[in-house]
């Protein structure tokens, strides 16, 4: 085990290394993106099992009680988050309860606004998708976060997947 002086040449080359490291440095990794309630979680627990142990991403999934949330296997890369409504508030300052599939929604648009907009693509890596996303929950959660991938961030609709019976998107 090598241990470095911060002040050291190897230190400061080493730092130097990692502030040239950028995001695109990563454009070859696909982000997946699951959504659902508590009624998909057998879709989810199939999906997940069908990923390679080395999938990056995020799993959201909006349960009414926290008697609800369970454990989930999923690959080490990929971070579950349960969505606890009784725990939440709706639209802030309304004082009302969170809703259906609300909870969902904001948490798929926070993050797909925080890890999905990727800077400037250069025109060859254009067709190459950034994320895989499967969107399922309450369907004001879907539509919201369908909408907000493909008009705000442009993700081609053929990358995202949605529930048939909501009849969103081109891809089921």
């Amino acid at each position: 085990m090598t241990i470095m002086n911060p002040g050291s040449h190897a230190h400061s080359t080493l730092r130097s290394a990692r502030a040239a490291h950028s995001a695109s440095d990563h454009a070859h990794r696909l982000a997946h993106l699951i959504s659902g309630g508590l009624s998909d979680l057998p879709e989810i627990e199939a999906l997940l099992a069908t990923l390679p142990i080395c999938a990056t991403g995020r799993v959201f999934i909006e349960v009414d009680t926290p008697e609800q949330v369970s454990q989930l296997g999923a690959p080490s890369r990929m971070v579950v988050s349960w969505l606890v409504r009784s725990e939440r508030s709706g639209a802030p300052g309304s004082g009302l309860p969170c809703a259906p599939g609300q909870a969902l929604g904001r948490a798929v648009i926070g993050w797909a606004g925080e890890m999905l907009c990727s800077p400037e693509v250069e025109p060859a890596e254009a067709h190459e998708p950034r994320a895989q996303v499967w969107l399922a929950g309450h369907f004001s959660a879907v539509a919201d976060s369908y909408d907000y991938l493909t008009d705000t961030l442009g993700m081609d609709p053929a990358h995202i997947h949605t529930p048939r019976k909501y009849g969103i998107g081109s891809r089921h």
